[in-house]
């Protein structure tokens, strides 16, 4: 049985994004944080999804795990990370053998089927689909890319399947910042062709072009140069400063009588993004879920 190595480090609140950051830096297969003070008087509940930030940074002591292919990989990256400036209250909790069947059923029951709506489901190859489940994306969990699990982007599917299923397929879409590629491939499952879908990360063109294979749908997967012209429907499931930074390019492809969604946005942030895409579209907020908000504007047709 072949073994991964687990570096565990206890460190702040403050603290975790840094060291989780750094862990992937230094190509950290995964990272996961944990309350320090499970199972005590001090614990405290916390969401979030690989990818995506979460509400707060972490617990006021959180143990950052992170997995290693072997034990001088794990001892290298902790020993650079250690002799950081900012690392002062990082410590090292444990560097221990994993073996790897087990980090992959421990992963694995820790994903069951996210409903979207009650008639489309993601669900992961060792499920069964549920048999009110009439579309079903085929998913599982990578190791940096959005599962379905986190608001923005069940907002976003859920958008899509309302949409579609009022009888608006889309004759080309938009994915821009697509990630594991799951809005590109939920448009596809909902009747949409010509999908474009875009990243600057090219380990997200490879996960993008795997899942759509599993899933029997076609993407046009690249970089962002690869959109072109215009779109009755553009997707953008970033976060807001981007998203920001991004209105002009994003507005010119959005196709007269075409809608946008954008989404990563936190309830406070409406204001800002709003502004920022007046100028072109007058966007509205229309889905909120556990304080992350999924907003739409529609160009007027010519």
């Amino acid at each position: 049985m072949s073994h991964l190595f687990e570096l565990a480090l206890v460190c702040r609140e403050a603290d975790v994004e840094t060291v989780s950051d750094a862990l992937m830096e230094v190509e950290a297969l995964a990272v996961s944080v944990e309350d320090a003070d499970a199972d005590t008087d001090a614990e405290q509940a916390l969401f979030g999804e690989p990818g995506m930030p979460a509400p707060k940074a972490g617990w006021e002591r959180s143990v950052v795990k992170a997995l290693f292919a072997s034990e001088a990989e794990a001892t290298e990256a902790v020993t650079l990370l250690l002799a950081q400036d900012w690392a002062e209250d990082v410590h090292v909790q444990a560097i221990q053998a994993v073996p790897e069947q087990d980090w992959v059923r421990l992963t694995q029951s820790q994903f069951a089927p996210v409903e979207i709506t009650p008639e489309f489901w993601i669900v992961p190859s060792w499920h069964e689909a549920p048999p009110q489940a009439r579309r079903v994306m085929r998913l599982d969990p990578g190791l940096a890319f959005g599962t379905g699990t986190h608001p923005t982007t069940r907002m976003c599917l859920r958008w899509i399947a309302r949409h579609a299923d009022a009888g608006k397929p889309w004759p080309r879409v938009l994915d821009y910042g697509c990630g594991s590629g799951i809005l590109a491939i939920g448009a596809a499952l909902h009747g949409a062709h010509s999908i474009d879908a875009v990243d600057i990360d090219p380990a997200a063109i490879t996960s993008s072009n795997a899942n759509a294979q599993g899933n029997g749908v076609t993407l046009n997967v690249g970089l962002p140069e690869l959109a072109q012209g215009e779109y009755p429907l553009v997707i953008a499931n970033i976060l807001a400063s981007p998203l920001k930074l991004l209105a002009p390019l994003l507005c010119a492809h959005v196709a007269p009588g075409g809608d946008m969604i954008l989404a990563g946005i936190l309830s406070r942030q409406a204001d800002e993004l709003k502004a920022a895409y007046a100028p072109w579209l007058a966007l509205e907020v229309s889905d909120e879920e556990e304080g992350w908000i999924l907003m739409t504007a529609r160009r007027p047709a010519a």
